[in-house]
């Protein structure tokens, strides 16, 4: 059985929710929501500018994607516009701040940005919210 190479709908269908369930949370909870707190903080915004945008921005836009649209992938909605802002995101911290840095470094970004192409190819699958939605 575990030598077999016939794909089903079902095996794709639960890798999808696995992969959307581990990454989104990971990222929602270990990311998004520390960087959406710090805008309650007192204070000017301490957040690096990678892009030029100034730090508030910058802060707000990485929130949005670690927090809001890993939501919304966790559950389903909107799933592969979701993973849109996510992409851009890990790809500025691999390729803007991590980019001479060791492995050690972008490795983390480099998993995320690869899990989130996989869902963006493959896409939500059928237990999710999108899949409600289309019947």
């Amino acid at each position: 059985m575990l030598a077999t190479t016939k794909r089903t709908n079902f095996g794709i269908d639960i890798s999808s929710l696995l992969i959307r369930l581990t990454f989104g949370f990971t990222m929602l909870y270990n990311h998004g929501w520390g960087k959406f707190m710090r805008f309650f903080e007192d204070g000017p915004v301490k957040f690096g500018d990678p892009i030029g945008l100034g730090p508030t921005v910058s802060l707000g836009l990485a929130s949005f994607a670690e927090l809001f649209c890993a939501g919304a992938l966790m559950i389903g909605l909107f799933t592969r516009l979701s993973t849109i802002p996510l992409i851009i995101t890990m790809g500025v911290a691999i390729f803007v701040v991590h980019i001479n840095d060791p492995l050690g470094k972008w490795e983390l970004p480099m998993m995320y940005i690869v899990a989130y192409l996989a869902i963006l190819i493959i896409g939500p699958g059928k237990y999710s919210l999108d899949s409600l939605i289309k019947k």
